[in-house]
């Protein structure tokens, strides 16, 4: 059954469609060495940038391997804590990837239960949760997060640890600042499908209207879900860089990409430019990687433009 699976994949149109595009071919492969990299971190980084037995002050600041007074140990330099440039972005970017997937998962198990919900039930809880959604698009997804991170952070006990729950505060936040665009598409996409046949049959039937939504429905509404939940990985990550860049983001002993950027910003003018150069310039690598992809799967998945 795999082989028969991978077989109409290999001959589907969107397989077609992306050996055709080189684009997506060439975002793939750039998107594939960064996020294998940063799963492969423990493995391939020169130096392990959270163990402090191996840091020396006295190396911290070095330049890039090829400038004048570089270190051949260090082919990025190091920060001011004597760490890796290099081992710390592999290590950051697992965090980043870590929120950034997370957190589009969460939202958008969030906004496809309240969109089908929206959208089979309709009346008033339609009209509350399109009413919610409304008001949160009128404000930027950055300031909602910033607010939730706030909130959350003030709820928590004053005798609980702050930097344990950053990263889980971290992306609650980001998911519920993310969810509007998952449950408005799957609510409109709902209510056509709640009235085509196949549907109306199940009724007929007796099926409840919970296995309805679940088996009948659902899947047929996932395609323009998914083409979101790609483009928003990229976004959410860019989201936990400025929270992070901000300092209300995950904690500087377990840096990710936007803490490194906000590390190295206050070392810019004096000189030390690779310690926000090198990290910006991976967020902006896999960033843009994963936003093509995104644009070639919506491309790819829309029937107007076979």
């Amino acid at each position: 059954m795999t082989t028969t699976a991978l077989g109409r994949f290999l001959d589907g149109d969107v397989f077609h469609s992306f050996r055709n595009s080189p684009v997506a071919i060439v975002a793939a492969v750039v998107a594939g060495i960064l996020i294998l990299g940063a799963v492969l971190a423990p493995w391939i980084s020169p130096h392990n940038p959270f163990d402090l037995k191996t840091l020396d002050l006295n190396n911290s600041l070095i330049p890039p391997a090829w400038v004048e007074q570089g270190n051949p140990a260090y082919p990025l330099g190091t920060d001011d804590q004597g760490r890796d440039v290099l081992s710390t972005i592999l290590y950051g970017s697992r965090i980043s990837l870590l929120v950034g997937v997370a957190s589009v998962v969460l939202a958008m198990g969030l906004g496809i239960g309240l969109g089908l919900l929206s959208g089979y039930l309709g009346g008033r809880l339609d009209a509350f949760i399109m009413r919610v959604a409304d008001v949160q698009l009128s404000f930027p997804a950055i300031l909602i997060a910033l607010l939730i991170n706030g909130v959350a952070r003030a709820a928590l006990p004053r005798d609980t640890d702050i930097d344990t729950m950053a990263l889980g505060v971290l992306i609650g936040s980001i998911a519920l600042a993310n969810w509007v665009q998952y449950a408005r598409t799957v609510r409109g996409s709902t209510m056509v499908e709640k009235n085509r046949e196949y549907v109306q049959a199940a009724r007929v039937i007796g099926v409840s209207p919970l296995t309805i939504m679940v088996r009948h429905v659902l899947p047929n509404v996932l395609g323009p879900v998914l083409v979101i939940a790609t483009i928003n990985i990229a976004t959410a990550i860019i989201t936990e860089a400025t929270l992070s860049f901000l300092g209300v983001g995950v904690p500087p002993t377990s840096p990710s990409l936007g803490t490194m950027i906000n590390t190295g910003n206050n070392f810019l003018y004096s000189g030390e430019w690779w310690l926000v150069v090198f990290p910006g310039l991976m967020l902006v690598l896999l960033c843009m990687s994963v936003n093509l992809l995104g644009d070639w799967l919506r491309d790819a998945l829309n029937p107007k433009l076979q």
